[in-house]
């Protein structure tokens, strides 16, 4: 007989932070048992856009799913989110673009479903090394896959926070989904843009290999932004598989 695969389970914190020069702060942080999420709301309804998209994955901590259909559960959790921030933004804002981007993980026990709308991101400490495993759907990030545009000419760029892809009236809702095998001691980073556009990647692998706790690394990564300037609201999710018991 083969050896039991380990049980696994998510060690996980998330924190969220107006920065130094915004008024209020748009995004949605979440981290649980099953669900880790970011959403970046924008324009005069950002904020009940970014929490209404949460909430609407929020009712998959409940309940079990099974890995062969998750994909199409959280293709229904896209609907729903969609529907959501539509009539969150109806509701309470000024006339105005207004919408917010998602970027979440469901956790099965053996995988992390991935859901990916906008320009927040998911990063992947494995072994050592850092790899980001979401795609932009930025009008900048268009430009570097079509070759208009270097990663080092998009730092600077004018358009380089013009989304391609979010959720909100009239935006385009298509999410990016797949499915991510988890393995014992990885650690995952899902952040907003307030992060990434001010903190290096290599910064970024610093905070994450230090051996504390999800939270440190959390507000660790979230000063790290405002020593840059804090230009933006930013948040983090941490998240670590690890072996229960």
């Amino acid at each position: 007989m083969s050896p039991t695969a380990p049980t696994l389970k998510l060690r996980y914190a998330a924190t969220s932070d107006t920065g130094l020069v915004r008024e209020s702060n748009q995004d949605t942080a979440y981290a649980g048992s099953r669900l880790l999420a970011v959403a970046d709301g924008f324009g005069t309804g950002g904020a009940p856009a970014s929490a209404a998209a949460v909430e609407a994955f929020r009712r998959l901590e409940d309940g079990g799913v099974p890995a062969g259909g998750l994909l199409n559960v959280l293709a229904d959790a896209v609907e729903e989110a969609e529907r959501a921030v539509c009539d969150a933004v109806a509701a309470g804002c000024a006339p105005g673009a207004a919408g917010t981007t998602l970027t979440a993980m469901l956790w099965t026990g053996s995988q992390l479903g991935l859901v990916h709308i906008g320009d927040s991101r998911v990063y992947l400490l494995r072994d050592g090394e850092l790899f980001r495993i979401t795609h932009d759907h930025t009008v900048v990030q268009s430009m570097i896959d079509e070759g208009r545009l270097t990663p080092e000419e998009a730092v600077s760029h004018p358009q380089r926070s013009l989304l391609v892809r979010a959720l909100g009236q009239g935006a385009d809702p298509r999410a990016e989904m797949r499915l991510q095998d988890a393995r014992s001691q990885d650690r995952y980073l899902l952040c907003s843009d307030g992060l990434s556009t001010v903190v290096p990647d290599d910064e970024i692998r610093r905070v994450l290999t230090a051996p504390q706790e999800p939270g440190w690394a959390a507000r660790a990564l979230v000063a790290l932004a405002n020593d840059s300037g804090g230009p933006d609201n930013v948040s983090c999710v941490v998240a670590d598989v690890v072996t229960a018991g």
